[in-house]
């Protein structure tokens, strides 16, 4: 007689992915968008206690005090275009150098274009942009961090909050926009998602020379420690390909500026006539001279100067230490998993190659009068910060927390270009 057959075995629950979903549900967006209101109720404060170029009283609403001599540019783009010519054409008292927008990328004027079609001006659509990025970087770091509330992602964020150059998440640059493409690129190397990655890596390089160099040096590393289940040449071939496409963003911009003035080197003209700049420079002279750039005598506010102006006239100073120490963090807290887990994630691994070079690229490129701003783009950096010990997380919080309202008075005072 046959024995009776065994029970069948319960089936077991299928292994949950511990990846946050994409799309998180709408309270998981309540942390970013808290961090992005602190971040501007931050700015406001700090632009109210300092005073425009000219003495008067600084609106922090207004679109006025958002821009900057690059805006300009930016803004130009978006409306016309781009143009080539000699200042002397136009401007007979002006040196006999190259004049234009041609050294200024079209990632974020293409976007103030797209978004003025809408009807708003393109000053009003330049804010949106920016301010819609910010809240779009806050929400892609959350999501990296795993989109869960802790006393470690809590602070990461309220660093990320008073950003070291975060001022200029608020302006008319591409920085915001640029930064917010970055950490798409890194989400989707967490993700194994190739194109996606690419597509963040393409806005990236077409914001941002800066951004250009980090992605793509990122994203070719990339074959050493994402892609994980590829093979060894399948994964070469997705960090190759996605590479490729974040450096199309180049190209793309080299496009529209030959399409425009019938010159393909325009970048490289202009930058070489009108700023002295061009091939690799010594970085360490580099950041001698951005650290020793007269800022405070080049642009000083009229009138009485509010404490805070009269205090924040040379605070890139403090600004280049505190950038210094913010990569040394940066790639402590990569040591401390190293140690402490014997890996890395693969997002950690992206965030640390693209502080690194984002870093080190403006003084190999002697961008003495903006490495502060490009610097901000260290955004994702924030990723690996929420390793750090609480304590130091906090000490962060606070230099950053001063060294913003300093920087801040700097920009709102019109000191900074």
């Amino acid at each position: 007689m046959n024995a009776d057959p065994a029970p069948a075995a319960p089936d077991r629950p299928a292994r949950r992915d511990r990846r946050p979903a994409l799309l998180p549900r709408p309270s998981a967006w309540l942390p970013p968008l808290a961090a992005w209101l602190l971040s501007n109720v931050v700015t406001w404060l700090v632009a109210a206690a300092s005073v425009a170029g000219d003495g008067s009283a600084v609106s922090y609403w207004s679109t006025g005090s958002r821009r900057r001599w690059d805006s300009e540019h930016y803004l130009s783009i978006a409306r016309t275009g781009y143009e080539l010519f000699r200042c002397r054409e136009r401007h007979p008292d002006f040196p006999d150098v190259l004049c234009g927008n041609a050294a200024w990328f079209p990632g974020y004027p293409m976007a103030v274009r797209v978004l003025s079609a809408t009807g708003l001006s393109y000053e009003t659509a330049a804010v949106v942009v920016t301010e819609a990025a910010l809240l779009g970087m806050f929400a892609v770091l959350w999501w990296l961090m795993g989109a869960r509330p802790t006393w470690a992602t809590g602070l990461t964020l309220a660093v990320g909050a008073v950003f070291p150059g975060g001022v200029y998440f608020h302006a008319m640059f591409p920085i915001a926009l640029g930064a917010l493409a970055l950490l798409v690129c890194t989400a989707g190397v967490k993700r194994g998602s190739w194109p996606l990655a690419a597509a963040g890596g393409f806005v990236a390089a077409a914001c941002h020379l800066v951004g250009a160099a980090a992605v793509v040096a990122m994203l070719l590393l990339s074959a050493f420690f994402a892609w994980p289940g590829d093979t060894r040449p399948v994964r070469c071939a997705k960090a190759g390909l996605a590479a490729v496409v974040a450096a199309c963003g180049v190209l793309w911009a080299k496009w529209l500026m030959w399409r425009a003035t019938g010159r393909w080197d325009a970048y490289e003209a202009i930058q070489a006539s009108s700023y002295g700049q061009g091939g690799l420079r010594q970085p360490f002279t580099e950041m001698r001279k951005s650290y020793d750039f007269p800022f405070g005598r080049w642009y000083t506010p009229e009138g009485r100067l509010p404490w805070l102006v009269d205090h924040a006239l040379a605070a890139h100073r403090p600004q280049f230490w505190l950038n210094a120490a913010f990569v040394l963090l940066v790639a402590a807290a990569a040591v401390l998993r190293l140690v402490r887990d014997r890996r890395l994630a693969v997002e950690e691994w992206a965030a640390l190659v693209l502080t690194v070079v984002i870093f080190l690229v403006p003084f190999f490129a002697g961008a003495e009068m903006s490495w502060y701003r490009n610097h901000a783009q260290m955004f994702v950096g924030l990723v690996l910060v929420k390793e750090l010990p609480r304590w130091l997380q906090a000490l962060l919080l606070v230099c950053c927390l001063v060294q913003y309202a300093l920087l801040g008075a700097m920009f709102f005072a019109g000191v900074l270009v």
